[in-house]
């Protein structure tokens, strides 16, 4: 899996007018917890770009001083009026502890409902799963390959291992819909039926 390493110093100072002091000097304050203690650290916002600014699924190794924490992305802040990025959470990850993440979706395989005519539509790009850091994975994959014309991939058609999936199991993965032209075709194939009887 991808690890992005990200430079950052310890903060002493918290509040908001810290914050902005650091936000003037094109810093980010962040905080990484579910370890021993929470690091109240703070990085430029270039350090974070390759993070944050991505659809794939990576461990940040943040270093602050002397220490390395292994973290995933927990959440982000952005400036309502600037859209800039302003307050990064990581949670570190810890052997045995479990975490919950949201992890890609990757479809893999030939649809048969694409062959005769459907198209292929994504319905959730992510899945939010419950697992030990040493089962993380750079995405889920979801096989499309029983996926027939006017049908749904579920929650619960997810096979997965070493994890567990928290979305409710009936929400639609991904669905096979008709496109127009194949409907057109339909329609004028029962109207010549109808014709000839």
């Amino acid at each position: 899996m991808k690890t992005v390493t990200v430079e950052g110093q310890l903060r002493s100072e918290f509040g908001k007018k810290a914050s902005r002091q650091l936000r003037s000097q094109e810093l980010v304050p962040g905080v990484i917890y579910g370890g021993a203690t929470e690091i109240h650290f703070a990085t430029s916002v270039k350090a974070f770009k390759t993070l944050v600014y991505t659809a794939e699924f990576q461990i940040a190794e943040v270093k602050v001083g002397e220490n390395s924490y292994k973290c995933i992305l927990k959440d982000l802040q952005f400036d309502k009026v600037t859209d800039e990025l302003i307050h990064v959470d990581l949670l570190e990850l810890v052997a045995g502890k479990a975490v919950v993440a949201n992890l890609p979706l990757k479809f893999v395989g030939q649809a048969p409902g694409v062959k005769a005519g459907g198209r292929f539509v994504p319905k959730m790009n992510t899945i939010k799963v419950k697992v030990q850091p040493e089962f993380l994975t750079e995405n889920v994959e979801v096989s499309i390959d029983t996926l027939e014309l006017n049908e749904n991939i579920r929650v619960e058609d997810i096979k997965v291992e070493n994890m567990e999936i928290m979305n409710s199991p009936r929400i639609p993965v991904a669905s096979i819909v008709m496109t127009r032209q194949l409907k057109q075709e339909e329609a004028a194939a029962a109207k010549e039926a109808k014709g000839k009887k």
